[in-house]
């Protein structure tokens, strides 16, 4: 089998199972975004000078890979960016209801709390149960929980904590249909899922581009459809405000020109695409059907010899699982006053995000798969893991 690690610059001596969370870039990624940062270093001036023509290059790239239309796509450094510029750009009344799942990201989460106390609207939040048996169930309590004063639903593509891939296509316009507007949180989607965003038709949309498609950190993207764009701004209110729109949208100009940023990490955007689509014969295609095909293959591997069940159905699998630690390693642990995810990158060298859960669940283990990923990862940590019941 092809090796694709010496691609990345990861420390060989830690087996990184946790592309999930900052991403990591490939060598000539790094080195590309290099080459832009010293191109901005010998003459800044005419550097920012040309950010419309890097963004209008990106957004051509990102257009096919994320199924978007090209005037619809700007640019943010992070989904959190993205969601804060949604919702902190919204207005709400008095006793409005705002959905969203136990399943949010702390971060956006914490957004919406925000505006929500501002505005004097409510959230409600929708337990959605986990482990979990069919995406339908998604669906069901979703749906059930909107009411008369529902206006507004925040929701991950694919759920940060546990790895669940939720089922926007029947979601989405369920609830428009209902009269919410749908904020769609794609931080991990980009990369795991084949993406049509026009199809799909969210309100709102924001996705990171540091994570699957490798990407350098501060490169993220928020779609929104012209209907939804006029009130739409940026969480910095510069040039772009009061700009001559006459050959370009308000949308956009606010959003290229927040103030001075290191540009490079969009810029680099186009090539990071190539760069990994280069990677396999087949292109993105092959890459996302053989790191979903590989995360199955580690979850049931890590599940077998941890004695667990799946958390999930395979529909709901992108390229990240969340397996059920034992409960009597978790306790062992704690008896002995460590901690689960210390011991396995100190002692193990294993980099893997362990997930507290409510009881009686205790904890979890979320693993990523990459092209620079292999079944023996997965043998390493479930073997880590075992050792600790010694």
């Amino acid at each position: 089998m092809k090796s694709f690690r010496a691609f990345w610059s990861l420390d060989p001596e830690v087996t990184f199972i946790n592309h999930g969370s900052y991403g990591a870039c490939t060598k000539a990624v790094q080195q590309h975004q290099q080459r832009w940062r010293d191109e901005m270093e010998r003459e800044p001036v005419l550097f920012m000078s040309r950010r419309d023509a890097m963004f209008d290059a990106a957004r051509a790239s990102l257009a096919p890979f994320l199924g978007a239309d090209v005037d619809d796509i700007v640019m943010v450094p992070n989904a959190t960016h993205g969601v804060n510029a949604v919702i902190r750009s919204l207005r709400w009344q008095q006793g409005d209801e705002l959905l969203v799942t136990n399943h949010e990201y702390n971060a956006c989460r914490n957004t919406l709390d925000y505006a929500a106390a501002r505005w004097g609207a409510k959230v409600v939040v929708v337990d959605i149960p986990f482990p979990i048996a069919d995406p339908q169930q998604v669906i069901d309590m979703m749906l059930a929980a909107v009411t008369e004063r529902t206006v507004f639903c925040l929701i991950d593509h694919i759920t940060s904590p546990t790895a669940l891939v939720l089922p926007m296509e029947e979601l989405v316009p369920a609830l428009q249909e209902r009269g919410v507007k749908v904020l769609v949180d794609g931080a991990h989607a980009p990369g795991q899922l084949d993406l049509d965003l026009a199809n799909l038709d969210a309100d709102y949309y924001t996705g990171n581009l540091h994570k699957w498609p490798c990407a350098p950190k501060g490169s993220a993207i928020l779609v929104v459809p012209k209907r939804n764009q006029e009130d739409l701004h940026p969480v910095a209110i510069s040039h772009g405000y009061n700009a001559d729109t006459s050959e370009r949208g308000r949308y956009q100009q606010e959003f290229d020109w927040p103030g001075t940023f290191d540009l490079s990490a969009w810029a680099s955007i186009p090539f990071a695409l190539e760069d990994m689509e280069s990677k396999m014969e087949g292109g993105w295609q092959a890459i996302m059907k053989r790191n979903h095909n590989l995360a199955k293959k580690a979850r049931d591997l890590v599940c077998e010899a941890w004695g667990q069940e799946p958390t999930a159905p395979d529909s709901m699998v992108g390229s990240m699982s969340t397996i059920l630690v034992p409960r009597d390693i978790i306790a062992r642990i704690d008896k002995r006053g460590s901690n689960l995810y210390a011991e396995l990158r100190e002692q193990w060298g294993v980099q893997a995000p362990v997930i507290p859960l409510p009881d009686p669940l205790g904890a979890a283990v979320r693993i990523s798969a990459q092209l620079y990923n292999s079944l023996d990862d997965y043998h390493k940590l479930a073997s880590a893991v075992l050792s600790m019941r010694d």
